[in-house]
């Protein structure tokens, strides 16, 4: 639950956002009652900030015109979502002129925030590296993000700074909880998620954990050593190729290399030029029959990706890809038919 200094602070967000806010929506908003709304509002006036009072059918209360607030009040969990965001625009090549409009925006932020904050977001961008491959390496469903919690990603960059072990509560994709002691190596960004490799000190085997799965994260005593030559976005690339899926799918897709990795990016699947494939008339150019590859643990999302693309296409495995296929096209029907 947030404490009242955090709810007074949301509370000066919500009237910068402009407007007059009524007592019944703040105390909506911040989860109080409406004295403790009126509570807030007294101790944002006894710290200069001058909140007025509207009366009326339609008052509330509001920020005088023409009030600046500081240049910047960011929570732990803000600053890391900008900052975080600024790094992968960077990347991205989102530039200006000689520098980088990212780099100077990060400069700004970092002159205001604490300095306990700053050093740990600094920690994590010095544990962050990134994979050049779009896609999404688990689930093998494109599209899907997930978002860690800010102290579980920190707590973590931490431990890979200073090579601290860390205990983690981790759920795996069949839901089965387990407490873990890791050594971790390096975080890692890929296609929207976000992952730590490392060795399973009990196991004694690396091991790729999604940050999103953990559930909390506690530094523990002693140190350990990494090995050399170690790439954390290089082993989790590794691990994604070697992983086991509970599908593997084969189609044929008649089109353009570029029209499949449009719905198909090279991190989901592989695309090769189709072996004794059947003819279907004069093909332009750039227009084949295309044989792609891919593992996944569920089929559900698939039907309507091979919709998507609009160009013929015959599954060869498995079965049930082909089953889930035929139930997409009879509910399309079943609709366009309804008066």
């Amino acid at each position: 639950m947030p404490r009242p200094t955090g709810r007074v602070l949301t509370l000066l967000e919500l009237l910068q956002s402009g407007g007059t806010r009524s007592v019944a929506e703040l105390s909506d908003r911040l989860g109080v009652e409406g004295r403790t709304v009126r509570r807030y509002v007294s101790q944002l006036i006894d710290l200069d900030v001058p909140v007025e009072s509207v009366r009326g059918r339609y008052g509330g209360y509001r920020l005088a015109p023409g009030y600046r607030l500081p240049p910047l009040m960011l929570s732990d969990d803000e600053a890391l979502a900008v900052l975080l965001g600024l790094v992968s625009g960077r990347r991205a090549g989102l530039t200006t002129t000689q520098r980088t409009a990212s780099e100077t925006a990060s400069a700004k932020i970092r002159r205001v925030l604490p300095r306990h904050l700053a050093r740990r977001l600094d920690t994590l961008l010095d544990a962050l590296a990134f994979t050049d491959q779009p896609g999404d390496g688990d689930a093998r469903q494109p599209g899907a993000v997930d978002t860690p919690d800010a102290e579980v990603l920190l707590t973590i960059a931490d431990a890979v700074r200073h090579r601290r072990p860390v205990s983690v509560r981790y759920t795996d994709r069949e839901a089965r909880r387990s407490e873990r002691t890791l050594h971790a190596y390096g975080i890692v960004s890929h296609a929207g998620r976000w992952y730590v490799t490392g060795k399973d000190a009990r196991l004694d085997e690396d091991r790729t954990f999604r940050l999103d799965r953990i559930e909390d994260a506690r530094t523990l005593p002693g140190s350990f050593k990494v090995p050399a030559g170690i790439d954390p976005a290089e082993r989790l690339l590794s691990a994604f190729a070697t992983a086991e899926y509970r599908h593997e799918v084969t189609v044929r897709i008649h089109g353009t290399v570029e029209q499949i990795r449009a719905r198909l990016p090279a991190g989901v699947a592989s695309v090769d030029v189709a072996e004794h494939a059947p003819a279907m008339g004069e093909d332009r150019a750039t227009e084949r029959w295309l044989r792609v590859e891919l593992r996944a643990e569920r089929l559900d999302w698939l039907p309507a990706v091979l919709a998507s693309l609009d160009r013929p296409f015959v599954i060869e495995r498995p079965a049930e890809l082909r089953d889930l296929v035929i139930a997409l096209a009879d509910r399309l029907v079943s609709c366009a038919r309804r008066a």
